[in-house]
């Protein structure tokens, strides 16, 4: 079932294609997913609730690499695409290399697009959004702080 879930981008403009005829409401969202945690729950299931079909771009190795620092990722990208395709609130998940969705979202075309909250209504996923009339949901991040960068931040500092 997992691998079932994980496609590559070319399998998934035309799965997306497919479920834009069926008139399904296709939901996207992305991010490294590093080091999981109860805030991606959260995250994953709210974007789920957007619509019909939930599709997760995970950073690659080399982007993360990029756009983080050179020693990010911590878990690899086919374990955490591995991770997030066991959820059930994921329905399809695919591994990029570009440091931002942009490219893909204009091949995906989905309805709605789910971001942290902290990144607002002036991310850098707007422009492309707009090109394609897909509505920007922010999902709240929540109080409990939690991110990768902190998670590993106070790792360190316990060492």
């Amino acid at each position: 079932m997992i691998n079932e879930k994980i496609k590559t981008e070319a399998e998934l403009v035309k799965i997306a294609n497919r479920l834009r005829k069926q008139n399904k409401s296709i939901v996207t969202t992305n991010g490294s997913f590093d080091i999981f945690h109860f805030g991606h729950v959260k995250l994953l299931e709210e974007c789920k609730r957007q619509g019909d079909v939930l599709i997760v771009g995970v950073n690659s190795d080399k982007s993360v690499r990029e756009y983080k620092s050179p020693d990010r990722p911590i878990n690899p990208e086919t374990a955490r695409a591995g991770v997030l395709a066991a959820l059930a609130a994921v329905d399809y998940v695919f591994i990029f290399d570009d440091t931002t969705p942009n490219r893909w979202l204009e091949l995906i075309k989905p309805k709605v697009h789910c971001n942290s909250s902290e990144y607002g209504e002036n991310c850098v996923e707007r422009p492309a959004l707009d090109r394609i009339g897909a509505r920007l949901h922010l999902v709240k991040r929540g109080d409990d702080g939690l991110s990768t960068t902190d998670i590993i931040n106070k790792a360190r500092k316990l060492k």
